[in-house]
């Protein structure tokens, strides 16, 4: 019986009930629900079900393969550390958004179809939007309805691709869309459109900054874990080995990193290293080698545990603090000791320190490169790799809970947040160390791959060393970009400036031309009323009285006219 529950489901039905519970209840309801759903999920064997005849077509709605398999495993990891971390949650709209939101994604990477993976898709973004809506201010409420709004069109492309290219072969499995030496078809091109998106492709991704610090404390931890990382899966499933994806990846990788260096919201910090580390996937996608995929696959398992540790690290302080600006923050250290060293585990793995998860998963994807001759890209990835561990590694944990000290004293952390971050924290150790358990469940086990060697580890503590005294040197000297209190702009920009402003110019040029329409329209009518006026009072040509022989003679012109044309 258990082989036929699609992934997911447990999740998604189980939410129907939580309204009907005490509101203490739902919380402890999602952590159940996530974990039978993990327990169900863990003993579905390898395989394809859901066969359904719809309108002609044959859908197959779940594959559960080595790829599925990894990234459902970690999609349940991320729902029941987020449930715990949100035990402490009075709010009916964020346990039910969080469970079906974290469900759909677990569907969502089961699907064996386009059409599945679309329902499922539309889904994630109709329900996560509820947990930046449930922050409860003007702010969430605009950046709630732009994140539907981009969410929404990219499912529309995605089922735009879908029908086109159930058009033009006849299927809709959810398989690679490339094919090797030809380009990309106009429906696969729709999809990828679909998936960079949701995977946040630079000039696309300023809904993830937008978005993701307006989210409330717990629900910015619930996104951090699911949207961008589906659409990994999803583009490891459709587009690996396609090779323009390699240079989308490095521009990911680099461009975050002077945002994030000037950034003053430390959540939009870890926003822009989230872009970041999409893009070190989005590399390992676009080369496709084996070794590529298991270093994208293993780097998007590692990420999704350490992202939300930090973002667990920052939600704690926010919860406390009320604030997670850098101008407003430091000294932290001393009241909220735990959260700390959380943090301080968090932004070692992110950073790549040996012994921690990111050490294990990102060298995987700099060693494909090389094995690639691929030295621009390979260079690439060095510099955004310190990149990461200056904005991540150093200017997180430095600002919240070092440098200056704020005189903020709080209490620490409450007891399922600091369970939550341990068990996370636990597992960026866990990976770090026991990597072997993560390689055998990779989507090529075949590939012998060994992280450790003297070469690796020396060439990665030179350059984490070159970092952080670059930082040093820069802050010592002064030359470091002194955290302000402003919203600093990219592409959000257009949306910001350049279409409000458009917007109240042709607002201006309308009330112009309306004001113009208004008042030459009054001076016609007038003048309309005036001339009748004149004609048809008592003294008018139209209004007097006429002879009865002038009377006669245009009733004659009338009958005339009337039966010429009753004969034409």
């Amino acid at each position: 019986m258990i082989d036929n529950i699609p992934p997911g489901l447990i999740m998604i039905l189980g939410a129907l009930l939580l309204p009907f519970l005490a509101h203490r209840a739902q919380a402890i309801g999602v952590l159940v629900l996530s974990l039978i759903s993990m327990v169900v999920f863990w003993f579905t064997p390898e395989s394809t079900f859901g066969q359904i005849e719809l309108f002609g077509m044959t859908l197959e709605a779940i594959r559960i393969d080595r790829l599925s398999r990894l990234f459902g495993i970690v999609f349940h990891i991320a729902a029941i550390v987020s449930a715990i971390y949100a035990l402490h949650v009075r709010d009916t709209r964020q346990h039910v958004a969080g469970i079906v939101y974290a469900g759909a994604a677990i569907g969502a990477c089961c699907a064996g179809d386009l059409m599945t993976l679309f329902v499922y898709w539309e889904l994630t973004a109709l329900s996560s939007v509820f947990l930046v809506w449930a922050s409860d201010n003007a702010q969430a409420y605009k950046a709630g309805m732009r994140y539907l709004i981009i969410q929404v069109a990219s499912g529309v492309l995605l089922l735009s691709g879908a029908i086109m290219r159930f058009v033009e072969t006849g299927s809709l499995e959810f398989t690679s869309l490339v094919t090797e030496g030809e380009p990309l078809s106009a429906s696969a091109f729709l999809i990828l459109f679909a998936f960079g998106i949701k995977c946040a492709f630079p000039l696309l991704h300023n809904w993830l900054q937008d978005s993701y610090p307006q989210a409330t404390v717990s629900g910015t931890v619930f996104l951090s874990a699911f949207t961008t990382k589906l659409a990994v899966y999803s583009l490891i499933r459709g587009f690996a080995g396609f090779e323009p994806l390699i240079w989308i990846g490095c521009a990911m990788t680099l461009f975050p990193i002077v945002f994030a260096v000037i950034e003053n919201d430390l959540r939009r910090v870890l926003a822009y290293s989230l872009n970041n580390q999409l893009g070190f996937m989005v590399v390992g996608i676009g080369i496709g080698t084996e070794l590529a995929i298991n270093g994208t696959v293993a780097h998007a398992f590692c990420h999704i545990i350490y992202k939300s540790l930090l973002f667990m690290s920052m939600g704690a302080v926010l919860f406390r603090v009320g604030t997670v600006k850098a101008t407003e923050l430091g000294g932290l250290h001393k009241s909220m000791p735990l959260t700390t060293i959380f943090c301080i585990i968090g932004a070692g793995a992110i950073s790549g320190f040996p012994l921690l998860s990111g050490f294990i998963s990102k060298s995987m994807i700099i060693s494909a490169a090389a094995e690639e001759h691929q030295f621009w890209v390979w260079f690439v990835l060095l510099i955004a790799s310190a990149g990461v561990m200056e904005h991540s590694g150093i200017k997180i944990p430095f600002f919240a809970f070092f440098a200056h000290d704020s005189g903020k004293r709080v209490k620490e952390a409450p007891a399922n947040m600091l369970v939550a971050m341990a068990i996370a924290a636990f597992l960026c150790i866990a990976l770090g160390v026991a990597y072997p358990v993560l390689y055998r469940m990779l989507p090529h086990p075949e590939i012998d791959y060994h992280p450790y060697t003297v070469t690796h580890v020396v060439t990665q503590l030179q350059l984490l060393m070159f970092a952080a005294l670059a930082f040093v040197f820069l802050m010592k000297s002064g030359l470091y970009p002194a955290e302000q209190r402003a919203t600093n702009l990219d592409t959000d920009w257009v949306y910001r400036r350049a279409v409000p402003a458009v917007i109240s110019a042709t607002r201006s040029i309308g009330r112009v031309l309306d004001r113009s329409l208004r008042d030459d329209g009054l001076v016609i009518l007038k003048g309309f009323l005036s001339t009748a006026n004149r004609n048809f009072n008592d003294k008018g040509v139209l209004g007097g009285t006429w002879s009865t022989s002038t009377m006669t003679f245009w009733a004659t012109i009338l009958l005339a006219i009337c039966l010429v044309l009753y004969y034409l």
